[in-house]
């Protein structure tokens, strides 16, 4: 509503008079927003805030490495025929942000926009190995119902805990059929294009009569290749170079 009306004031009143909603209820809405930068009292009313601008570069700056993705699945021999995803970490939850259809797209599958346990999905699995063993113990203190699915589901930290450290070592995670029964899922780690970006991973999911120790290893290894030709190259500069300078 206020983007709609560039420079207009917006008192408490008419916003929710606009909005056909209680003073009150408005009233916290705003006190959260402006204490999130995203909206500023000016004069006698609210205006839009300056970290929309923040907002707006980060989505500006994660589109290009999206495109590249769908450019780069569709041109990938192992991968062009799978269903891949680009998801992020939301609290104990995974987010799904993009997704390559491939040849035959799986329909249990999760879409743009589904979110499931990461507790049981090889893009969790895999955004979860970037944290410290004690992180994911606190997050999940937070959350500590397992939400099961198939009888494949994680269903307590210790096992959570195995999974991403067999993760760390191998490269890439795998989850048998812990959401979606039928589908193993195969899932690499993605640096995001800027570092204060949210972490994000990238996954595929393969028809579970077709996943043999050798399809997954296959398959891990191009999600790896395609999560290279995904990262910044500057951000692998300048971390190079702070190393150095250390």
């Amino acid at each position: 509503m206020l983007a709609k009306a560039p420079g207009k004031e917006w008192s408490l009143t008419d916003i929710a008079s606009e909005l056909e909603a209680a003073k009150s209820s408005t009233l916290t809405v705003c006190v959260a927003l402006e204490e999130a930068g995203l909206i500023e009292r000016r004069g006698s009313g609210y205006l839009l805030g300056r970290e929309i601008l923040n907002l707006a570069g980060a989505y500006l700056s994660g589109f290009d490495q999206v495109r590249a993705f769908y450019d780069l699945c569709a041109r990938d021999e192992v991968l062009s025929g799978l269903v891949v995803q680009i998801a992020m970490l939301d609290r104990a939850d995974v987010l799904y942000l993009a997704r390559h259809e491939g040849q035959a797209p799986y329909r249990m599958a999760a879409g743009i926009g589904s979110r499931f346990p990461a507790s049981s999905t090889a893009v969790g699995h895999a955004l979860l190995s970037k944290m410290e063993d004690d992180t994911i113990m606190r997050l999940y203190e937070q959350y500590p119902h397992f939400e099961l699915h198939t009888a494949y589901s994680v269903r307590d930290i210790q096992e959570l805990l195995s999974k991403v450290q067999l993760t760390r070592t191998r490269g890439y995670s795998v989850d048998r059929e812990g959401v979606h029964p039928g589908l193993v899922g195969v899932a690499v780690p993605l640096d995001p294009w800027n570092s204060a970006d949210a972490e994000l991973t990238l996954g595929a999911a393969i028809n579970a009569p077709e996943a043999t120790q050798e399809r997954i290893e296959e398959v891990g290894q191009s999600l790896q290749r395609l999560a290279q030709k995904l990262t910044n190259p500057l951000s692998f500069q300048t971390a190079v170079s702070l190393g150095k300078s250390t």
